[in-house]
Parts: C-alpha cells; sequence; structure tokens
C-alpha cells in the first residue's frame, strides 16, 4: 500500500501517548516505521533505550527531551535525533498538546528503564 491515510492507519496507546501507525510491516513497509506520537499536557514519558536510531521531527507543540546527559526543549520544526542505546526519555511538560512524527527501521525494541522490560512496540513492526 503506498497511500497511508488516518483513516487506515494503526492506534496504540501506552505511557499517556498515542501512536498513530502509518508506514510498518502490517502497512506494506519492508524497512521503515513511520508514526506520528501525540502528546498530552503533562504526560511525562518513560526513559527507555532503544536497539535502533530513530528520528523526530516536532510537528506541533514543544516536547522535553533527555538523551543521555542532555536535555532540552525541541519545538515545531526542530528534529531530534536519538542514537541507538542511548537512554531516551520523551515528555509534554507544557500546557498544550504536542506532537511528533517518528522514523526508525522496522523491528526495533526497546528496553523500559526501572524495570528493564524489553518491549517491541507494534508501531515499529
Amino acid at each position: 500500500m503506498t497511500h497511508l491515510t488516518a483513516g487506515t492507519a494503526r492506534t496504540f496507546a501506552t505511557h499517556g501517548v498515542t501512536f498513530t501507525s502509518f508506514a510498518a510491516g502490517a502497512s506494506g513497509s519492508t524497512s521503515l516505521a513511520a508514526w506520528r506520537a501525540d502528546f498530552a499536557p503533562g504526560t511525562p514519558g518513560r526513559t527507555h533505550t532503544m536497539d535502533r536510531e530513530e528520528v523526530l521531527y516536532i510537528v506541533d507543540g514543544a516536547l522535553a527531551v533527555e538523551i543521555d546527559d542532555e536535555r532540552f526543549t525541541a519545538r515545531r520544526g526542530d528534529a531530534v535525533l536519538v542514537p541507538a542505546g542511548a537512554a531516551f526519555r520523551v515528555g509534554n511538560d507544557g500546557d498544550e498538546d504536542a506532537r511528533a512524527w517518528v522514523t526508525t527501521t522496522l523491528g526495533m525494541t526497546a528496553r523500559m528503564d526501572g524495570s528493564g522490560d524489553r518491549i517491541t512496540p507494534p508501531w515499529a513492526q
């Protein structure tokens, strides 16, 4: 499928974030995964480490980002490159909704800090 619409995208919600999966194995992609991540105000995010690099493009609002020891606010129009293996947290500390477009390669997995649980996000498969 080459025309990926909001009406056919799969939606998942976890840790206070809604993930709308556009490009994934389920939609016919063979190497890339891409989704929209919607963060309500006050969403703290969870620190995790991914086995693949990931790029976030901030579509709306602002997101609080932590990558290893670096902390910053990414605003509309900014892009964030998250290296594989980095401790990463993204949340919405503001009073308005925030939205990011995220791209990685199919099959990405993450390890959650604290519990150490490995997750296989269905929006990235």
